[in-house]
């Protein structure tokens, strides 16, 4: 076998086997060492794989042309190993001493050389075994091949010979076709001539609903139907033909109360799953009939579906698949749609809008009882039927809310809806149950609202409630201004203050309904509270408005009897205003702070309206001050006051008087109005001396006007001493306007007029609102001051105008010089 499967590289070349590039390498190097012991090794092996046709000399120089054809490169290799043995024998043998050991590496590397020769020469020789295995397959493969070739030549030509034999064959298979048709009829005319008599009768066991009876023989009849079908199908030829339309209507006509019987027998199961909450707890075995039914159904669907859904085979019967199952949810959606739409609407505008949303609560949890504890043990575990009917009746009550969510709702009812969708009905007496929140996630369902919807509602509930408060508001500012025309004193609270009912139905008012609102949440009740600051607001300025008009009133006919307690109402409304402020403040303070800046119109700022009413108010009581003071006025500082004293006492005892009202004023306005009385009383005062209804003749008349003035002083303050007592509960003024009066009578007083210059300054430096024109009218009181001195002093004055400091309040600012009397003024040096 070895001498018959070794050929040369030059043979197995031509026979077709080439080496790899590696083997051939190989061989080359086995085959033409030009070592001579490796030489000696191979050349008899190579005779003896190659025969002795050529000869070994013949056979090299064929080997040397084929390597030297082939591999180009193995010269340049052997030079390359040649010189790297160079290289590595001049390293070794650098020295003669060196040569010793020469012989110890040719030993080694013989033994080496011999090594590899040997395992070369066993690896040449299994490959060369193996390629001449693999020739004699290739060999007995081409004879096999010769005789199919042959075989098939003879049977063509014996087929050719019988083509007229077919022929025959189509009236055999025509005659079978028919004998088929013939056996199929047969076969089945028991079921034709049953079939009227089973729809019949399944017609009658659906009508008594003997439901489960009824549809196993619908199942029969369809099953023959499906039979008959499809032997048709098969008798008409091959697989993929169709029925023609006269077999087809043919077998439609026998079978075409089937048909009927299926929409009766899903007529009668819908409308027991649709009344099987009703009646689940006296009869629940229709139900579980009806979702035996469903399930035999749905397994058919998945069996015919998976056997023929493919395409190209049997086809599906008529109405497949059913999905019966999801018909099944369906029609429990719309019974418990018709539930819902069982609960009364009558009487659902106004309060019985929470009654009609109690009356919900109560059936949707009556019906998950049902469900949960009856028609749950009916169904397969995988229907989920709590889970269903939870989905179902959230679908529901989103619809109905949304409907009455559309209506034109009064703010009770609104919050109605609120407060059920947002806390009822996610509370534990609702879907928050414990038992209920296992069965499905919330997160599922969604809101009941959504939040667009709940912004809505909020914003129709507050316009709603700031309606009805605009309406309260306006009622009672009507009711306050009717009280201002009673003829009795304003009632008094257990502090002794002046009040009415106006800041008690406000205050009352607004935190009744941001209580309200909170119980819904708290960005209802800051929108809320902001609605009612915008109320709050509106109202003040209307109350202002109406001080107003109540002071011009007053004034048209202060002699009135109507308006006999016109100025204890005055002091009412400040105190009520204290009271407002206070309630806005504690109203603001409840608001959040992520609140602030969440509304585009301006903020509502009902204390500046309060702070605009209160200085209304006080103005007016003021006025009213004065206008009682005003008949007493004119004697001041004329000569019968210079001689008598009056008419001082008698503006001090109406002083005492107003003052006296003005504790019954809630503070800080109380220390309020006694300061602006006060600085009023000193204008006045001041305004009179500025008239020059008196000039002093002489120095004792300077005497006499400077010592009244400081009486006068004197007197008002032992008035205004309870002021001076409760300086520590306010902050006074940086000016007493008291003050004043003292500095004037030493003005006056002064003895020597070169002084005045040095006077003036002082006085300038505490009042820098005095005007020359001020101190001109002084000046010209003393009734002793030259023009030079006059000069002096206001060319002073003019040059040391000093700014007002800040929170200085002006006195000599309100009060008006009157014009000289004189037509013309002689030409000074001042004029000029």
């Amino acid at each position: 076998m070895g001498q018959q499967c070794c050929f040369s590289a030059t043979e197995m070349n031509g026979l077709g086997f080439a080496l790899p590039r590696g083997d051939r390498r190989l061989y080359s190097i086995l085959r033409f060492d030009n070592d001579s012991a490796s030489s000696d090794l191979l050349r008899p092996a190579s005779h003896d794989l190659l025969g002795d046709r050529d000869g070994p000399v013949g056979v090299t120089e064929a080997l040397t042309e084929s390597q030297a054809a082939v591999w180009p490169e193995v010269e340049r290799a052997e030079c390359l190993a040649r010189g790297a043995a160079l290289k590595w024998a001049s390293g070794v043998f650098c020295r003669p001493e060196h040569l010793e050991r020469l012989s110890q590496y040719k030993k080694r590397e013989s033994q080496r050389t011999a090594s590899i020769h040997t395992r070369l020469k066993s690896m040449v020789q299994s490959y060369l075994e193996g390629v001449g295995w693999g020739l004699e397959q290739l060999r007995e493969a081409r004879d096999e091949l010769r005789e199919v070739s042959l075989t098939l030549k003879e049977a063509g030509l014996e087929s050719d010979g019988n083509t007229d034999c077919l022929a025959s064959l189509e009236k055999l298979r025509e005659v079978s076709v028919d004998h088929r048709q013939l056996v199929t009829t047969v076969s089945n005319l028991p079921r034709l001539y049953a079939i009227r008599g089973m729809v019949l009768e399944t017609e009658r066991l659906v009508e008594s609903r003997r439901l489960l009876e009824a549809h196993a023989r619908l199942m029969d009849l369809e099953r023959w139907q499906d039979d008959i079908l499809w032997q048709l199908h098969g008798a008409a030829g091959t697989a993929g033909s169709s029925l023609c339309s006269e077999d087809t209507e043919l077998v439609a006509k026998y079978f075409s109360g089937v048909g009927q019987l299926v929409d009766a027998l899903g007529k009668e199961l819908w409308a027991v799953v649709s009344s099987s909450l009703a009646l689940a707890r006296q009869n629940p075995t229709p139900f579980v009939s009806a979702v035996r039914i469903v399930e035999r159904e749905e397994a058919l669907d998945r069996a015919l579906l998976a056997e023929r859904g493919g395409g190209g085979g049997r086809p599906l019967p008529a109405g497949r698949p059913r999905c019966w199952k999801a018909c099944f949810f369906q029609v429990l959606e719309e019974a418990v749609s018709a539930r819902f739409r069982s609960v009364s609407y009558l009487h659902t505008r106004g309060p019985g809008l929470a009654g009609h949303l109690s009356a919900l609560q109560h059936a949707v949890m009556a019906d998950l009882a049902t469900v949960r504890h009856l028609l749950e043990h009916c169904v397969p575990p995988h229907y989920q039927l709590t889970a269903a009917y939870l989905r179902a009746s959230h679908r529901c009550l989103h619809t109905h809310l949304a409907q009455v969510s559309s209506w034109d709702l009064e703010s009770g009812e609104i919050f109605a809806v609120l407060n059920w969708v947002l806390h009822i009905y996610n509370s534990p007496d609702m879907m928050g149950h414990p038992e209920l929140v296992t069965e499905l996630d919330r997160s599922e369902l969604g809101p009941l609202i959504s939040p667009e919807g709940v912004e809505q509602l909020q914003s129709k509930y507050v316009q709603s409630v700031r309606k009805s408060v605009s309406e309260w508001m306006h009622k009672a500012l009507q009711v306050e201004l009717q009280d201002w025309q009673r003829d009795q004193e304003p009632d008094t609270d257990h502090e002794g203050f002046y009040h009415t009912s106006l800041p008690t139905i406000i205050t009352q008012m607004l935190e009744e309904n941001a209580r309200v609102a909170l119980m819904i949440g708290e960005s209802l009740r800051d929108q809320t509270i902001q609605m009612g600051l915008y109320e709050v607001e509106n109202l003040l300025n209307r109350f202002r408005e109406a001080l107003v008009e109540f002071g011009k009133e007053h004034r048209r006919d202060p002699t009135n009897n109507k308006n006999k307690f016109y100025l204890h109402y005055l002091l009412a409304s400040i105190s009520n205003c204290i009271i407002l402020k206070k309630s806005t403040e504690s109203l603001q303070q409840q608001q959040s702070s992520r609140f602030a800046g969440m509304f585009s119109r301006t903020p509502p700022n009902p204390l500046a309206a309060l702070d605009r009413a209160v200085r209304r108010a006080c103005r007016l009581v003021m006025d009213q001050l004065l206008l009682e003071l005003q008949p007493f006025l004119p004697g001041l500082l004329t000569r019968p006051w210079l001689v008598q004293g009056d008419p001082v006492p008698k503006l001090c005892s109406v002083l005492e008087s107003h003052l006296d009202l003005y504790g019954r004023v809630r503070p800080p306005c109380r220390q309020r109005l006694q300061e602006e009385a006060q600085w009023l009383m000193v204008v006045e005062y001041v305004r009179a001396l500025m008239q020059k209804k008196l000039v002093c003749r002489s120095s004792e008349e300077r005497r006499q006007l400077a010592q009244q003035m400081i009486l006068d002083d004197q007197l008002l303050r032992d008035v205004f001493h309870g002021l001076s007592q409760q300086e520590s509960e306010v902050s006074l003024p940086q000016v007493n306007p008291l003050a004043l009066l003292p500095v004037l009578a030493d003005f006056i007083r002064l003895k020597d007029p070169g002084m005045l210059t040095l006077e003036v300054s002082g006085l300038a430096a505490k009042y820098p609102d005095i005007s020359e024109e001020h101190v001109s009218v002084l000046l010209d009181v003393r009734g002793d001051v030259s023009r030079d001195i006059r000069w002096a002093v206001l060319d002073l004055l003019e040059q040391s105008a000093p700014p007002l400091p800040a929170g200085y309040r002006p006195i000599f600012t309100d009060i008006l010089v009157p014009p000289s009397t004189l037509a013309f003024c002689l030409p000074t040096a001042k004029c000029a």
